[in-house]
């Protein structure tokens, strides 16, 4: 059996998606930080609901996935630009909303509900212009093409993306 390809975007669709929130609001900064890291970490959506700051090391920009799918952990490097991105969120969410583990957490600091962050990113590739079917998992596929186009081995996009086999990757 084969399995339908998810779209991607281009580095120009990526642009035009990180440009449609109004950061004045603390809910679209959010939403922005969520995408940013989905789009440089390759993180699947419950991987991303589930995450705590603990788990963030935001000085070394270590990211460690719990109990990722299969119930296994991995570890994970984030660049400078999601670093910041990410310790920006982290003093808006604590100034505006309150001290919480959770890193996307809602205004009454509860975990995300997957169905509402797919609908978000609908929203705004939609916004932006983008006539392509994106879903997280689209924001995942991009960040494994944009390491295989940049030369990194298959093995080690698989340890990125915590796939079993190369096959899957």
């Amino acid at each position: 059996m084969s399995r339908k390809i998810p779209d991607i975007l281009t580095e120009q669709e990526q642009e035009r998606l990180l440009g449609q929130f109004n950061l004045r609001y603390i809910t679209p900064a959010r939403n922005k930080t969520m995408i940013i890291l989905l789009l440089n970490s390759g993180l699947r959506l419950s991987e991303m609901i589930n995450l705590k700051w603990k788990d963030i090391n935001l000085m070394t920009g270590q990211l460690k996935v719990v109990e990722g799918k299969g119930a296994k952990d991995r570890i994970l490097w984030i660049d400078d630009y999601t670093i910041k991105e990410l310790q920006e969120w982290k003093e808006r969410q604590f100034t505006e909303w309150g001290k919480t583990d959770i890193v996307f957490s809602t205004r009454t600091l509860n975990k995300l509900d997957g169905k509402a962050v797919r609908k978000m990113i609908k929203t705004y590739t939609d916004k932006a212009g983008i006539d392509k079917d994106i879903t997280t998992h689209s924001l995942r596929h991009t960040f494994a093409s944009r390491c295989y186009a940049a030369g990194l081995d298959p093995i080690a996009i698989r340890d990125l993306m915590g796939h079993e086999t190369v096959d899957t990757t």
